[in-house]
Protein backbone atom coordinates (compact mmCIF):
# COMPACT_ATOMS: atom_id res chain seq x y z
CA UNK A 1 0.00 0.00 0.00
CA UNK A 2 1.13 3.53 -0.41
CA UNK A 3 2.00 5.93 2.05
CA UNK A 4 0.15 8.70 3.14
CA UNK A 5 0.21 11.56 5.26
CA UNK A 6 -2.62 14.50 6.62
CA UNK A 7 -2.85 17.52 5.29
CA UNK A 8 -4.94 18.98 7.42
CA UNK A 9 -8.09 17.35 10.29
CA UNK A 10 -9.75 14.49 8.14
CA UNK A 11 -7.81 15.25 5.31
CA UNK A 12 -5.17 12.18 3.41
CA UNK A 13 -3.07 12.70 0.26
CA UNK A 14 -1.53 9.78 -1.49
CA UNK A 15 2.41 10.32 -0.94
CA UNK A 16 3.22 7.26 -2.89
CA UNK A 17 0.91 5.35 -5.48
CA UNK A 18 0.63 1.50 -5.64
CA UNK A 19 3.51 0.14 -7.03
CA UNK A 20 3.41 -0.67 -10.61
CA UNK A 21 1.26 2.48 -11.34
CA UNK A 22 2.84 5.26 -13.20
CA UNK A 23 1.00 9.58 -12.95
CA UNK A 24 -0.38 9.96 -15.96
CA UNK A 25 0.68 12.97 -17.67
CA UNK A 26 -1.17 15.74 -19.74
CA UNK A 27 1.07 15.29 -22.82
CA UNK A 28 1.70 11.36 -22.65
CA UNK A 29 -2.13 10.99 -24.35
CA UNK A 30 -0.19 13.11 -27.38
CA UNK A 31 2.41 11.33 -27.25
CA UNK A 32 0.87 8.21 -27.40
CA UNK A 33 -1.07 9.27 -30.70
CA UNK A 34 0.95 7.92 -33.91
CA UNK A 35 1.97 10.79 -36.12
CA UNK A 36 0.45 13.51 -33.93
CA UNK A 37 4.06 15.37 -33.62
CA UNK A 38 4.85 14.67 -37.41
CA UNK A 39 4.75 17.83 -39.75
CA UNK A 40 3.09 17.68 -42.36
CA UNK A 41 5.74 19.34 -44.62
CA UNK A 42 4.17 18.45 -48.28
CA UNK A 43 0.94 20.01 -47.37
CA UNK A 44 2.35 23.17 -46.14
CA UNK A 45 4.32 23.57 -48.97
CA UNK A 46 1.60 23.16 -51.03
CA UNK A 47 -0.52 25.69 -49.21
CA UNK A 48 2.26 28.11 -49.69
CA UNK A 49 2.20 27.38 -52.94
CA UNK A 50 -1.11 27.56 -53.71
CA UNK A 51 -1.16 30.70 -52.31
CA UNK A 52 1.69 32.87 -53.85
CA UNK A 53 -0.09 31.73 -57.20
CA UNK A 54 -3.27 33.30 -56.03
CA UNK A 55 -2.06 36.36 -54.58
CA UNK A 56 0.18 37.58 -56.82
CA UNK A 57 -2.38 38.22 -59.68
CA UNK A 58 -4.64 40.17 -57.19
CA UNK A 59 -1.03 42.11 -56.40
CA UNK A 60 -0.31 42.63 -59.62
CA UNK A 61 -3.93 44.00 -60.37
CA UNK A 62 -4.00 46.07 -57.58
CA UNK A 63 -0.68 48.20 -57.72
CA UNK A 64 -1.23 48.16 -61.45
CA UNK A 65 -4.48 50.14 -61.37
CA UNK A 66 -1.94 52.96 -59.05
CA UNK A 67 0.57 53.33 -62.00
CA UNK A 68 0.24 55.99 -64.93
CA UNK A 69 0.16 54.68 -67.97
CA UNK A 70 3.14 56.45 -69.13
CA UNK A 71 4.93 54.83 -66.54
CA UNK A 72 3.20 50.97 -66.84
CA UNK A 73 5.80 49.81 -69.43
CA UNK A 74 8.90 51.43 -68.38
CA UNK A 75 8.76 49.97 -64.29
CA UNK A 76 9.10 46.36 -63.20
CA UNK A 77 5.55 44.86 -63.52
CA UNK A 78 5.33 43.43 -59.20
CA UNK A 79 7.30 46.87 -58.51
CA UNK A 80 5.07 49.25 -56.15
CA UNK A 81 4.28 52.64 -58.06
CA UNK A 82 6.64 54.85 -57.44
CA UNK A 83 4.00 57.64 -57.62
CA UNK A 84 0.52 55.97 -57.29
CA UNK A 85 -1.73 57.61 -58.10
CA UNK A 86 -5.88 57.82 -58.45
CA UNK A 87 -6.01 59.11 -61.90
CA UNK A 88 -7.07 55.78 -63.20
CA UNK A 89 -9.98 55.48 -60.79
CA UNK A 90 -11.01 58.94 -61.62
CA UNK A 91 -10.99 58.11 -65.66
CA UNK A 92 -12.75 55.30 -65.15
CA UNK A 93 -16.09 56.94 -62.94
CA UNK A 94 -16.17 59.65 -65.18
CA UNK A 95 -16.28 57.25 -68.19
CA UNK A 96 -20.21 56.38 -67.60
CA UNK A 97 -18.99 53.76 -65.31
CA UNK A 98 -21.95 54.55 -62.98
CA UNK A 99 -24.44 53.27 -65.31
CA UNK A 100 -22.42 50.00 -66.63
CA UNK A 101 -22.46 49.71 -62.74
CA UNK A 102 -26.45 50.23 -62.77
CA UNK A 103 -26.82 48.17 -65.61
CA UNK A 104 -25.01 44.82 -64.23
CA UNK A 105 -26.45 45.54 -60.68
CA UNK A 106 -30.23 45.44 -62.21
CA UNK A 107 -29.52 42.25 -64.20
CA UNK A 108 -28.39 40.43 -61.61
CA UNK A 109 -30.49 41.30 -58.31
CA UNK A 110 -33.43 41.08 -61.19
CA UNK A 111 -32.33 37.44 -62.11
CA UNK A 112 -30.86 36.16 -58.81
CA UNK A 113 -33.73 36.82 -57.06
CA UNK A 114 -36.74 34.98 -59.38
CA UNK A 115 -33.78 32.20 -60.11
CA UNK A 116 -33.30 31.30 -56.77
CA UNK A 117 -36.82 31.48 -55.49
CA UNK A 118 -38.36 29.17 -58.26
CA UNK A 119 -35.74 27.26 -57.87
CA UNK A 120 -36.55 26.49 -54.14
CA UNK A 121 -39.83 26.15 -54.64
CA UNK A 122 -39.46 23.70 -57.29
CA UNK A 123 -36.48 21.60 -55.02
CA UNK A 124 -39.31 21.48 -52.31
CA UNK A 125 -42.19 19.58 -54.73
CA UNK A 126 -39.74 17.31 -56.37
CA UNK A 127 -38.44 16.14 -52.86
CA UNK A 128 -41.75 16.32 -50.74
CA UNK A 129 -43.48 15.05 -54.32
CA UNK A 130 -40.70 12.89 -55.76
CA UNK A 131 -43.83 10.01 -56.14
CA UNK A 132 -45.37 12.06 -58.76
CA UNK A 133 -44.27 11.37 -62.68
CA UNK A 134 -44.93 14.52 -63.78
CA UNK A 135 -42.31 15.74 -60.88
CA UNK A 136 -39.91 13.39 -61.72
CA UNK A 137 -39.74 14.22 -65.49
CA UNK A 138 -39.31 17.98 -64.23
CA UNK A 139 -36.66 16.97 -62.10
CA UNK A 140 -35.19 15.20 -65.21
CA UNK A 141 -35.78 18.04 -67.22
CA UNK A 142 -33.60 19.87 -64.71
CA UNK A 143 -30.93 17.89 -64.66
CA UNK A 144 -30.70 17.62 -68.65
CA UNK A 145 -30.01 21.27 -68.73
CA UNK A 146 -26.74 20.79 -66.51
CA UNK A 147 -25.82 18.86 -69.60
CA UNK A 148 -26.24 22.11 -72.19
CA UNK A 149 -23.48 24.53 -72.05
CA UNK A 150 -24.43 28.50 -72.74
CA UNK A 151 -22.03 28.66 -75.84
CA UNK A 152 -24.28 26.11 -77.21
CA UNK A 153 -27.63 27.76 -77.00
CA UNK A 154 -26.87 31.30 -77.55
CA UNK A 155 -27.82 31.08 -81.38
CA UNK A 156 -31.59 29.76 -80.40
CA UNK A 157 -31.62 32.43 -77.23
CA UNK A 158 -30.39 34.89 -79.54
CA UNK A 159 -32.96 34.02 -82.22
CA UNK A 160 -36.19 33.75 -79.13
CA UNK A 161 -34.86 37.24 -77.68
CA UNK A 162 -35.16 38.96 -81.08
CA UNK A 163 -38.83 37.35 -81.75
CA UNK A 164 -39.52 38.34 -78.06
CA UNK A 165 -38.61 42.01 -79.25
CA UNK A 166 -36.32 42.31 -76.14
CA UNK A 167 -33.06 42.61 -77.89
CA UNK A 168 -30.89 45.40 -76.46
CA UNK A 169 -32.76 45.13 -73.38
CA UNK A 170 -32.17 44.45 -69.54
CA UNK A 171 -35.21 42.21 -70.01
CA UNK A 172 -33.36 40.65 -72.89
CA UNK A 173 -30.38 39.75 -70.12
CA UNK A 174 -32.54 38.54 -67.08
CA UNK A 175 -34.65 36.01 -68.78
CA UNK A 176 -31.87 33.64 -70.09
CA UNK A 177 -29.71 34.13 -67.04
CA UNK A 178 -32.50 33.23 -64.88
CA UNK A 179 -32.78 29.87 -66.99
CA UNK A 180 -29.50 29.01 -66.61
CA UNK A 181 -28.86 29.66 -63.16
CA UNK A 182 -32.51 27.42 -62.11
CA UNK A 183 -30.47 23.91 -63.02
CA UNK A 184 -27.65 23.84 -61.09
CA UNK A 185 -29.44 25.72 -57.97
CA UNK A 186 -32.30 23.27 -57.85
CA UNK A 187 -29.82 20.36 -57.84
CA UNK A 188 -27.84 21.56 -54.68
CA UNK A 189 -31.40 22.72 -52.86
CA UNK A 190 -32.56 19.74 -53.43
CA UNK A 191 -29.95 17.55 -52.01
CA UNK A 192 -30.16 19.97 -48.95
CA UNK A 193 -33.90 19.85 -48.29
CA UNK A 194 -33.65 16.04 -48.75
CA UNK A 195 -31.34 15.70 -45.76
CA UNK A 196 -33.95 17.33 -43.67
CA UNK A 197 -35.33 14.64 -41.50
CA UNK A 198 -39.32 13.09 -42.82
CA UNK A 199 -40.48 13.28 -39.50
CA UNK A 200 -40.15 16.86 -39.22
CA UNK A 201 -42.12 17.62 -42.27
CA UNK A 202 -45.20 15.23 -40.60
CA UNK A 203 -44.89 16.90 -37.93
CA UNK A 204 -45.52 20.08 -39.16
CA UNK A 205 -48.39 18.46 -40.93
CA UNK A 206 -49.87 16.69 -38.09
CA UNK A 207 -50.18 20.35 -36.39
CA UNK A 208 -52.19 21.60 -39.30
CA UNK A 209 -49.61 23.58 -41.11
CA UNK A 210 -49.71 23.47 -45.30
CA UNK A 211 -47.05 22.81 -47.77
CA UNK A 212 -46.57 26.79 -48.39
CA UNK A 213 -45.87 27.16 -44.12
CA UNK A 214 -43.54 24.17 -44.13
CA UNK A 215 -42.24 25.44 -47.28
CA UNK A 216 -41.10 28.80 -45.33
CA UNK A 217 -41.12 28.05 -41.99
CA UNK A 218 -39.57 24.72 -41.93
CA UNK A 219 -37.55 24.25 -45.16
CA UNK A 220 -35.86 27.49 -45.51
CA UNK A 221 -34.51 28.21 -42.51
CA UNK A 222 -32.76 24.71 -42.41
CA UNK A 223 -31.46 25.35 -45.53
CA UNK A 224 -30.39 28.64 -45.25
CA UNK A 225 -26.91 28.19 -45.99
CA UNK A 226 -27.53 26.06 -49.59
CA UNK A 227 -30.12 29.27 -50.20
CA UNK A 228 -26.71 31.86 -49.73
CA UNK A 229 -24.34 29.75 -51.38
CA UNK A 230 -26.26 29.56 -54.34
CA UNK A 231 -27.42 32.95 -53.98
CA UNK A 232 -23.76 34.10 -54.26
CA UNK A 233 -22.89 31.80 -57.14
CA UNK A 234 -25.79 32.70 -59.37
CA UNK A 235 -24.53 36.71 -58.49
CA UNK A 236 -21.41 36.33 -59.25
CA UNK A 237 -21.75 34.40 -62.67
CA UNK A 238 -23.88 36.79 -63.38
CA UNK A 239 -22.17 39.97 -62.65
CA UNK A 240 -19.08 38.47 -64.86
CA UNK A 241 -20.89 37.50 -68.01
CA UNK A 242 -19.81 38.62 -71.13
CA UNK A 243 -21.03 36.38 -73.58
CA UNK A 244 -25.12 36.93 -73.10
CA UNK A 245 -24.24 41.08 -72.85
CA UNK A 246 -22.43 40.46 -76.20
CA UNK A 247 -24.70 38.86 -78.29
CA UNK A 248 -28.08 40.48 -76.45
CA UNK A 249 -26.98 43.99 -76.66
CA UNK A 250 -26.13 46.64 -78.64
CA UNK A 251 -26.35 50.60 -77.72
CA UNK A 252 -23.82 51.58 -75.21
CA UNK A 253 -26.71 52.64 -72.26
CA UNK A 254 -27.18 48.57 -71.73
CA UNK A 255 -23.44 47.45 -71.75
CA UNK A 256 -22.66 46.07 -68.46
CA UNK A 257 -19.31 46.30 -66.73
CA UNK A 258 -17.42 43.57 -68.41
CA UNK A 259 -18.39 44.72 -71.38
CA UNK A 260 -17.43 48.27 -70.68
CA UNK A 261 -13.61 47.24 -70.41
CA UNK A 262 -14.04 47.73 -73.90
CA UNK A 263 -13.70 51.14 -73.14
CA UNK A 264 -10.44 51.69 -72.34
CA UNK A 265 -8.97 49.37 -75.23
CA UNK A 266 -7.96 52.00 -78.70
CA UNK A 267 -7.26 51.00 -82.00
CA UNK A 268 -3.79 49.94 -81.54
CA UNK A 269 -3.08 50.15 -77.26
CA UNK A 270 -4.81 49.28 -74.45
CA UNK A 271 -4.67 51.80 -71.14
CA UNK A 272 -3.82 48.52 -69.11
CA UNK A 273 -4.05 50.40 -65.93
CA UNK A 274 -7.50 52.14 -66.17
CA UNK A 275 -8.85 48.45 -67.41
CA UNK A 276 -7.16 47.17 -64.05
CA UNK A 277 -8.58 49.66 -62.12
CA UNK A 278 -11.97 49.05 -63.68
CA UNK A 279 -11.65 45.38 -62.48
CA UNK A 280 -10.64 46.36 -58.92
CA UNK A 281 -13.97 48.88 -58.88
CA UNK A 282 -16.42 45.79 -60.49
CA UNK A 283 -15.20 43.33 -57.90
CA UNK A 284 -15.78 45.12 -54.85
CA UNK A 285 -19.53 44.57 -55.02
CA UNK A 286 -18.73 40.72 -55.00
CA UNK A 287 -16.12 40.65 -52.35
CA UNK A 288 -18.37 43.07 -49.86
CA UNK A 289 -21.44 40.16 -50.71
CA UNK A 290 -18.80 37.58 -49.73
CA UNK A 291 -18.20 39.39 -46.33
CA UNK A 292 -21.96 39.60 -45.44
CA UNK A 293 -22.84 35.95 -46.17
CA UNK A 294 -20.00 34.18 -45.83
CA UNK A 295 -20.56 31.52 -42.66
CA UNK A 296 -23.64 30.95 -44.48
CA UNK A 297 -21.70 30.04 -47.75
CA UNK A 298 -19.03 28.30 -45.77
CA UNK A 299 -21.54 26.16 -43.76
CA UNK A 300 -23.48 25.63 -47.77
CA UNK A 301 -20.07 24.54 -49.21
CA UNK A 302 -18.73 22.23 -45.92
CA UNK A 303 -22.09 20.14 -44.87
CA UNK A 304 -21.26 17.81 -47.61
CA UNK A 305 -17.94 17.07 -46.03
CA UNK A 306 -19.17 16.90 -42.25
CA UNK A 307 -22.00 14.48 -42.81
Amino acid sequence: MGLTHTTGPGRTVAAEQEPGRRRSRPGDRRRSRPGAERPNWLGGITSWLWLAIVIVPIYWIVITSFKAQSSYYATNPLAPPPEPTLANYKMVIESDFPLYFLNSLIVTVGAVVPAVAVSFMAAYAIVRGGSFRFLRGVNALFLMGLAIPLQATIIPVYLIIIRLRLYDSLTGLILPSIAFAVPLSVLILSNFIRDVPKELFESMRMDGASEWMTLWRLAYPLTRPAVVTVTIYNALTIWNGFLLPLILTQSADKRTLPLALWTFQGQYSVNVPAVLASVVLTTLPILFLYVIGRRQLLSGLTAGFTK
